[in-house]
């Protein structure tokens, strides 16, 4: 999925919240399987989509150019460190 087309669907979950087609929850879900989608599909030359687990008793999924890169942004996101985090691409 691109970036206008999950932007479509987004506005599409919006509307229908809107119009009282649907509630929080089914927003939030609708949502929240947008940008699951967006993420699994994102991948170009250059970056990869990983998963750095566990952090902080979270998973942290990010873009990154490397599994190092991917280690040392989600240190930086979580204000932790990360060195002994497990990381694999989404798509392992």
């Amino acid at each position: 999925m691109d970036r206008i087309s999950a932007l479509r669907n987004v506005e599409d979950a919006l509307a229908a919240f809107e119009q009282g087609e649907t509630d929080l929850a089914g927003l939030e879900e609708r949502v929240q399987a947008v940008l699951r989608t967006y993420a699994t599909d994102f991948e170009d030359d250059r970056t990869a989509v990983y998963r750095i687990d566990p952090v902080e008793d979270r998973t942290v999924v990010l873009v990154a150019g490397s599994p190092a890169e991917a280690r040392e942004r989600a240190a930086e996101q979580v204000e932790s460190d990360c060195e002994h985090a497990d990381v694999a691409g989404l798509d392992e």
